[in-house]
């Protein structure tokens, strides 16, 4: 319920709109070790050196599938 709470802060700062954050917790929710993983690989990729922004599409890509039957 908090880590929802600063999840919902934390994207807002960002400009998420609402719709999507509402999106992305319910994501979450379904399937926390997928986010888990998710974040350990771009913070993996990160300390090799590549920048966040690439890290995560990287990630993100090879996720593409699982992610989409959570949505």
């Amino acid at each position: 319920m908090f880590k929802n709470f600063l999840l919902k802060k934390m994207l807002r700062k960002q400009g998420v709109p609402d719709a999507q954050i509402d999106m992305v917790i319910n994501m979450v929710e379904k399937n926390p070790d997928l986010f888990k993983k998710i974040a350990d690989e771009i913070q993996s990729k990160i300390k090799s050196g590549m920048d966040q922004q690439t890290a995560s599409i990287e990630v993100m890509k090879k996720y593409e599938d699982e992610l989409r039957k959570l949505s």
